[in-house]
């Protein structure tokens, strides 16, 4: 019965004194939790109900941060359930389910910034063709690939997991990510591929494609007036800034699960909240405050003008 218990109950062994500190730790993740929804969603309300952002840029950024609040909710309720639970435990269906959601989602942010990037290029270098090219149904596509193949993709390893022996059943860590490799008896040499695979199509050539056409779009704008200058940077810099969030992120989360043993504890639980606290809570602080057109809606909503 044991053998058979440690097989599907795993043990998060990331967590540090949850008995002394529960209470404390519930009480933050909640306020945060909150924020992430409420910040998140605001921006996503102000987007659908102002047709002056109905528009292609606005509709992924949209996107963006459906997945933050998608992302969050993968990971923060099942928080709020450890810190009050006496043993801080998951069955392994569930937990490779989160590393399911937590990956598929992670993934299709560097397609979406890929689109974003293609949208800003064609408006600011081919603006005439602009309403031809970013119709309605390319939008469509774009969303569909870029929550479609990430979604297809991550099944494999988790197939492969499920199916797989294993040989530990605590996981040095406070959700499922890529750690739970280190609970398998042998590494998969299916799943090392698919891995390199994933990393090389969802995060290294979208990036690469990213520098590829802000780049262009640089030199274009730098030989252009002022003002098709200033709009690009108005448009083009939140995402850089965000691109350059998640991936020092996702390379943060890829080195831990290799570094993370060699640590002491409450490093390693500070650094796997860094993932689930920065991102989600940075994309609306920057899409909120440096886009213009947001940022004004955002201000009507929380400061209305006083009437005379």
């Amino acid at each position: 019965m044991d053998d058979e218990l440690n097989g599907t109950i795993i043990t998060l062994g990331g967590y540090v004194e949850v008995n002394k500190y529960r209470y404390v730790y519930f009480f933050i993740i909640f306020i945060i939790y909150l924020l992430i929804i409420c910040c998140n969603l605001t921006i996503v309300y102000l987007i659908w109900k102002h047709r002056n952002l109905h528009e292609p840029l606005y509709v992924f950024i949209a996107a963006l941060l459906l997945n933050c609040v998608l992302y969050s909710t993968c990971v923060y309720p099942k928080f709020l359930i450890d810190f009050l639970s006496e043993k801080q435990v998951i069955s392994y269906p569930a937990c490779l389910f989160q590393f399911y959601i937590y990956y598929g989602i992670g993934s299709s942010e560097f397609l979406l910034l890929s689109a974003m990037a293609y949208d800003r290029y064609v408006s600011i270098c081919k603006p005439l063709q602009y309403p031809t090219i970013m119709t309605k149904t390319t939008v469509s596509i774009f969303l569909f690939v870029a929550w479609l193949l990430p979604a297809c993709q991550c099944l494999v390893p988790v197939i492969f997991s499920a199916k797989t022996k294993l040989c530990s059943s605590t996981l040095k860590a406070i959700f499922c990510n890529n750690a739970i490799y280190s609970l398998q008896c042998v590494s998969s040499r299916t799943i090392t591929i698919f891995g390199v695979v994933a990393l090389l199509f969802f995060l290294i050539l979208p990036v690469l494609f990213i520098i590829f056409t802000y780049t262009k779009i640089f030199i274009i704008t730098y030989r252009s007036s002022k003002e098709v200058r200033k709009k690009a940077a108005e448009t083009c810099l939140p995402h850089l800034m965000v691109l350059i969030s998640i991936s020092i992120l996702s390379v943060y989360d890829i080195s831990i699960a290799r570094v993370e043993s060699n640590l002491p504890k409450p490093v390693r639980l500070i650094m796997m909240l860094q993932i689930v606290l920065y991102h989600p809570l940075f994309n609306p602080l920057i899409y909120g405050l440096k886009m213009k057109e947001i940022s004004k809606h955002l201000k009507r909503l929380f400061l209305p003008a006083k009437k005379a």
